[in-house]
């Protein structure tokens, strides 16, 4: 008997290794001959390198060269080296020219024998420079915000408006204005960047960590002026990548480019402190949220106008306001994005863009407004409840919103809580409790997938995705199954490299709702051709036995409505030739994309004890109430949103940059100084899934949740400290110093 193939938390396939330490990274991988490479960074953020002295490196043993502007390999695609075309393309800085942008770039890397002669020779390198005025960025900058040329996502309008906003505000009974400020966050997934590169004649290969194996393949190609099919990306293993690895950033480059320059595979991998600029941040922000409701609660108008932070260099848009113009039936509404340029590192995706900080504004906004009008939180979202997508005029795909905000009430013990702030206390602790919306839209690529059914009933299955360690492959492995009627332990998986058929980036809660869309519709061809087999078999017992009314199950076709009619697939195939049956799918967005408005959606539940004090705040509760569509692995899928959870928590009360304004340089480019949660950090936490069954948003009727678990963390905390407290915060994160001040 098989098992139930989804929904149940079924076991990763990669659980084993990675417990027992077995699993290789891209940083294990070794290679005859292998020699290793360390960067040697910037300590200036804006100006020209005037000499780059390696005298004392050179005359230290194992050293093989110092790779810099003066004798890095030259790159035919360079004209290329920003498309401009997706958030992946960011601006390379891989030693063409003498220019710095910002502090803790790469300027040059030095090759030695063993990685410990590197590090020596790195930190011999002797630098002087020609430098320039320092543009520190947000939130002292002065300049004039810019308007970007487009949002990350190409459906998205950089600035819009509906109704009229001073006439809704004009008939407001109420109306709130008030200012939040996100701060610059960097990158720190447990695994730093690395790769592994090495050539054979005109042919690449990298053992690297990236989230988008095919798109990694593309961009190396691209900028070295050669065949993609000259490039081959393997990632075994990635220890999390949260949009940091999604983006092809320098290593990317000077890994290859090193081996080139001395004939070795050159392993690099970066330091922690070399993460803190040249692999992305999420963008400081400043937004200023505007809301009008009539005394009853009605919205009558909002307004959502977000200034970001990017690169001297490059443009990145941290969409901030997209939610906003969706989440609530508001009649008039205006958002608008403008950034300014500063002496940084790129900015880019980080693990939910745009509606993390956005989502923070915007539901600390709706319940400060609650709280004006003596209006429930709760209740005042259900009252501006949207039926449909009030920005694009479209059905939801699905929306399960009131489910989550309902169940999630009644096991969280929302309506046990005070109405008044500052009013429940428990020794030394003030007590509060806050909730908040969170959603996350359905992004969709294009992926293709190879599936063929084997002779001895097993399953083969192809696709050049990668697992971030969030369980990618296992579910690949079920959806297969699923449609097939077999267990997965029957179906063995061949992904992780890119010479398996081309697959979307692991971005934007994308993978299962694109790559699990083409798993499901090869299987499903697959399954087809063996029905078809089965009934023009007339040796068949399934013969002239309708395509409808044959199913999968158990390793068998069979008809629903007399089961024992039927054969297995093995006895199937071998009457017919003894060969396989296999097909490929490229699967992509149909024309639901402009007839549906489609998003998961959630409801988060948070409660906080904040000493008074001493500032100290801790969460003792949290609990998400998330529908996603289809949830394919229950285990894995809630591991998501409690992992989405924590980096709420994160965001809300530990993570920000300290800048020096000086020179731009990050002051706390470590993990003891740069706060994450720790196991302490984290008490009572649960996530919850609304059944939902959605046959508009794709073939494999799921919806991404990669993302939606930090989206309303944030909100939810600084609620539920203002429950405590009866203080607003609007400024991340929420420190003591900020709580005691």
């Amino acid at each position: 008997m098989a098992k139930k193939l989804i929904g149940d938390p079924i076991d990763r396939i990669d659980g084993t290794q990675k417990v027992t330490g077995s699993a290789r990274y891209s940083a294990d991988v070794k290679r005859p001959g292998l020699v290793h490479g360390v960067l040697v960074m910037s300590t200036v953020a804006n100006g020209t390198i005037q000499t780059l002295d390696t005298t004392e490196t050179l005359r230290l043993p194992g050293i093989l060269a110092v790779m810099s502007h003066t004798n890095a390999p030259k790159l035919g695609g360079m004209d290329k080296n920003k498309s401009g075309e997706t958030a992946s393309d960011r601006v390379l800085h891989v030693f063409q020219d003498n220019l710095v942008h910002y502090n803790n770039q790469p300027i040059a890397m030095v090759i030695a024998d063993t990685f410990e002669q590197a590090v020596e020779g790195a930190s011999l390198v002797r630098v002087t420079y020609a430098t320039e005025p320092v543009k520190p960025g947000l939130p002292t900058s002065t300049d004039k915000p810019l308007t970007p040329p487009r949002l990350p996502r190409v459906d998205d309008q950089v600035d819009t408006t509906r109704g009229d906003v001073k006439k809704g505000m004009a008939g407001a009974a109420s109306t709130l204005e008030a200012t939040y400020k996100t701060p610059t966050q960097f990158h720190n997934a447990l695994e730093p960047h690395a790769v592994l590169s090495f050539w054979e004649g005109d042919k690449l290969t990298m053992y690297t960590t990236t989230q988008g194996i095919s798109g990694y393949q593309k961009r190396v190609a691209e900028l070295f002026g050669m065949p993609k099919e000259n490039v081959r990306v393997i990632t075994q293993y990635l220890g999390g990548g949260f949009g940091s690895k999604g983006t092809t950033f320098s290593q990317a480059m000077l890994g290859p480019m090193a081996a080139k320059l001395v004939g070795k595979p050159v392993k690099l991998v970066l330091k922690r402190e070399h993460m803190f600029g040249m692999v992305g941040s999420r963008s400081a922000t400043v937004q200023t949220m505007n809301v009008g409701a009539t005394a009853d609660g009605q919205l009558t108008a909002m307004t959502h106008d977000t200034l970001a932070q990017t690169s001297a260099f490059d443009e990145f848009m941290e969409p901030a306001g997209t939610i906003t113009r969706m989440l609530y039936a508001c009649p008039n509404l205006a958002t608008t994005h403008k950034f300014i340029k500063a002496n940084v590192g790129s900015t880019s995706p980080m693990r939910a863009p745009g509606e993390a900080p956005g989502v923070f504004a915007l539901e600390c906004a709706i319940d400060e407004m609650a709280d004006k009008l003596k209006i429930d939180p709760l209740q005042f979202r259900l009252k501006n409840y949207a039926e449909e997508d009030p920005h694009r005029n479209r059905p939801f795909s699905s929306k399960s919103l009131r489910e989550c905000y309902q169940q999630g009430a009644d096991q969280f013990g929302w309506s046990k809580r005070a109405k008044q702030p500052r009013a429940t206390r428990d020794g030394n602790y003030l007590v509060g409790m806050g909730m908040a919306t969170t959603v996350y839209p359905v992004n969709r690529g294009e992926s293709t997938a190879m599936v063929r059914l084997n002779t001895d009933g097993t399953v083969r299955l192809e696709t050049g995705t990668q697992d971030l360690g969030t369980g990618t492959f296992t579910i690949m492995n079920q959806l297969a199954a699923e449609v097939l009627g077999l267990s997965p332990d029957q179906v063995t998986l061949g992904a992780g490299d890119s010479k398996y058929p081309e697959a979307v980036g692991s971005g934007g809660s994308r993978t299962t709702v694109t790559t699990g869309s083409a798993v499901t519709q090869a299987a499903q061809e697959v399954l087809k051709k063996a029905k078809k087999m089965a009934y023009s078999d007339k040796k068949s017992p399934l013969y002239a036995v309708a395509e409808a009314e044959i199913e999968a199950k158990n390793g068998r076709l069979e008809s629903k409505s007399d089961p024992k009619k039927g054969e297995s697939f093995t006895s199937l195939l071998k009457r017919n030739g003894n060969k396989p049956i296999e097909a490929t799918t490229l699967s992509k967005s149909g024309a639901e994309k402009e007839t549906h408005s489609m998003s998961a959606f959630g409801a988060i539940f948070v409660e906080v004890r904040v000493d008074e004090a001493l500032g100290e705040v801790r969460i003792s509760r949290m609990l998400g109430n998330i529908a996603a569509g289809k949830i394919v692995n229950a285990k894995t899928a809630k591991s998501q949103i409690l992992g989405g959870m924590v980096w709420g928590v994160s965001m809300a009360l530990h993570e920000y940059a300290a800048l020096d304004t000086r020179n731009a340089r990050i002051m706390n480019p470590n993990l003891a100084e740069y706060h994450v949660p720790v196991n302490a950090d984290i008490r009572d936490i649960d996530a919850i899934f609304i059944d939902e069954a959605d046959e508009t948003v794709n073939p494999a009727g799921v919806k991404g949740i990669g993302e939606i678990g930090i989206v309303g963390t944030v909100s939810a905390i600084a609620n539920a400290i203002y429950h405590a407290t009866g203080k607003r915060h609007y400024d991340l994160p929420i420190t003591v110093e900020k709580l005691i001040g």
